[in-house]
């Protein structure tokens, strides 16, 4: 069942069969064996990425659904507690506290922002309650923000740019501009580039920097154009991706300069639309249209279908889908619902839930997985979901992650 989610301050979807117990007034005790395991999952379901974190809700829900037709764990049941973080980090930080403090959730999965993810982690670290985060960050598995309960189910900067860079910056040139979301997933998405073209030879010509949630990209793209770049990188997210990609595509910079992005989202595609976004290249996590090639894709996509009147998940989405699955998964495997041990259970865990096999990588708990390389198109679609052509998958590989030491964790033999 579904409770209504219009009010974005105590937005609450319940997904659960049977009966609910009614909560215990202690805190441990809340989280024992019996009652419903409660997830909470704080998202941005206002501001510029509303569209990903609904898609990411729709698919945590799918995967609670999935979990409690299939029993639960033992007959125990799970409940999924969505808050809306409203993009800002104090926010995210207060709902957080409330999930665990008022509704005495047991794990915490979400965030859709590299600074958001930070404040619910410094929330949920200090109070020892796992948190599985479901958005781009390099400083998440920093040893400084790290901690045994703090585990990144996506990609992270470093992996998605380098992936994007070894593919792009041979076959289109050595000469690049960036324009720049000025925030953290910006600043890293770039680093992540200047890293990997360091060893390809590649030159940055410029960096420009815009304030997140910028609509009007006029003052910046003349500057770009009279540079001449190989190629653009587009290092933003979500509404300002659609706004600066319609944008650069009427300024005419598509003409002698290629166009990318790190992340090349599909609900931006859908939203920008198929002029703005042709021949636009990016890495994401996943793409429906592997389903031909990977089966739990596959199975993944047809769930999803049935459950949403033929709709087909979005990357960021099957994020949602995956962070609440390795949870629940973990859940079963250490026979208990406490944090501790479900901790030491996910960072143990290999799995397959929609895109080929993945695994904690043990130092930092960043998943280890592939990326997967698109181009958009305008022409020759199957439907109207049928937005990319994959390139290219660069398979999962721990070597294409920054060394633990790098980060600051101690490595043992």
């Amino acid at each position: 069942m579904t409770q209504d989610i219009s009010n974005p301050r105590r937005r609450s979807l319940i997904v659960a069969a049977g009966a609910v117990a009614a909560a215990p007034a202690l805190f441990n005790i809340a989280r024992a064996q019996g009652g419903p395991i409660k997830i909470g999952f704080p998202v941005p379901l206002t501001g510029p990425f509303s569209a990903e974190a609904r898609d990411q809700v729709r698919s945590a829900e799918l995967a609670v659904k999935q979990w409690n037709a299939a029993g639960g764990h033992k007959g125990q049941m799970c409940e999924l507690l969505v808050r809306d973080t409203k993009l800002n980090s104090g926010e995210a930080a207060t709902r957080t506290l409330e999930l665990i403090e008022k509704d005495k959730v047991n794990f915490v999965v979400g965030s859709l922002s590299a600074a958001t993810q930070l404040s619910i982690n410094a929330v949920t670290r200090e109070r020892k309650v796992l948190y599985n985060s479901i958005s781009q960050s390099d400083t998440i598995n920093e040893a400084k923000d790290w901690s045994l309960y703090t585990f990144h189910e996506a990609l992270n900067p470093h992996l998605t740019a380098g992936a994007v860079a070894r593919y792009a910056f041979p076959k289109f040139g050595k000469r690049i501009a960036y324009l720049t979301a000025d925030y953290a997933y910006g600043h890293e998405m770039v680093r992540g580039f200047q890293r990997a073209g360091k060893a390809l030879g590649a030159e940055t010509v410029a960096d420009v920097r815009h304030p997140l949630g910028t609509a009007d990209y006029s003052a910046f793209l003349p500057r770009i154009q009279a540079l001449k770049p190989d190629i653009l990188v587009l290092c933003n997210f979500g509404r300002d991706l659609v706004n600066s990609a319609k944008q650069a595509t009427d300024f005419g910079l598509k003409q002698g300069t290629k166009i990318i992005t790190p992340v090349l989202l599909y609900t931006s595609r859908l939203a920008g639309g198929a002029d703005a976004f042709d021949g636009i290249l990016g890495g994401t996590s996943y793409y429906w249209g592997m389903e031909d090639k990977i089966a739990s894709a596959r199975k993944f996509n047809d769930a999803f279908r049935k459950a949403y009147d033929g709709d087909v998940p979005s990357d960021y989405g099957a994020l949602g889908y995956a962070g609440i699955l390795s949870v629940l998964q973990a859940v079963k495997n250490a026979d208990a619902v406490d944090s501790t041990r479900v901790s030491i259970a996910l960072r143990q865990l290999k799995y397959d839930w929609y895109k080929g096999p993945q695994f904690y990588r043990k130092c930092d708990h960043q998943s280890v997985q592939s990326v997967v390389i698109v181009e958009s198109k305008s022409k020759n679609m199957k439907n109207k979901n049928d937005v990319f052509n994959v390139l290219s998958i660069e398979p999962a590989n721990e070597a294409n992650l920054r060394s633990c030491e790098e980060m600051g964790h101690k490595v043992t033999t």
